[in-house]
């Protein structure tokens, strides 16, 4: 189980690294934008759309590789108190009653979101230059694709920790006789 949920993570990973380069036209486009505007007077029509556009897909195509990396906030006042075990427990049932199914929704809505947008190539009305905003609500489909099948490598890894009591990746704890 524990190789399974490191072949899914993998598919996060790669998808995180490569999101994460999105931060280099994103700064480009802003420090131009402001670049134009305050010492040229000649704001873009393009610079606004692009950096929504940028920054949104650049926040959601990290998630996964985010949940993979155990880095979403959470309020682990007790939790952390915990054995391993108990904390499996906790995080499976949640991923059953909670995450899986707000991954199906958002799955489901974000798919209609995305087809009726590429129907009509719907443009972004906030600026004359009228970038296509579709492949922006294609990533909401993705998304919740990529997060739920991150959450199949989580499962796998909280059943692992019920079954021997500590996360996967962790030293295994040995015992001195003396």
């Amino acid at each position: 189980m524990e190789r399974w949920a490191e072949r899914i993570s993998v598919v996060s990973n790669v998808v995180g690294r490569i999101a994460a380069w999105m931060i280099l036209p994103l700064t480009f486009a802003l420090g131009y934008e402001v670049f134009a505007r305050y010492f040229f007077s000649a704001p873009t029509t393009w610079a606004f759309d692009t950096t929504v556009m940028l920054y949104g897909a650049y926040f959601m195509l990290g998630s996964a590789y985010t949940l993979a990396r155990d880095a979403h906030v959470r309020g682990d006042v007790f939790y952390r108190r915990f054995s391993p075990r108990t904390q499996a427990l906790i995080d499976l049932v949640l991923y059953l009653l909670v995450f899986f199914p707000a991954m199906y929704a958002l799955t489901y809505a974000g798919w209609s979101y995305f087809w009726q947008s590429f129907l009509v190539r719907e443009t972004s009305p906030f600026s004359p230059y009228g970038r296509p905003i579709y492949p922006l609500k294609f990533v909401i489909p993705l998304t919740a694709v990529l997060m739920a099948l991150q959450g199949v490598a989580q499962v796998l890894r909280c059943l692992v920790a019920i079954r021997t009591n500590r996360w996967p990746g962790e030293p295994v704890e040995h015992e001195v006789v003396a």
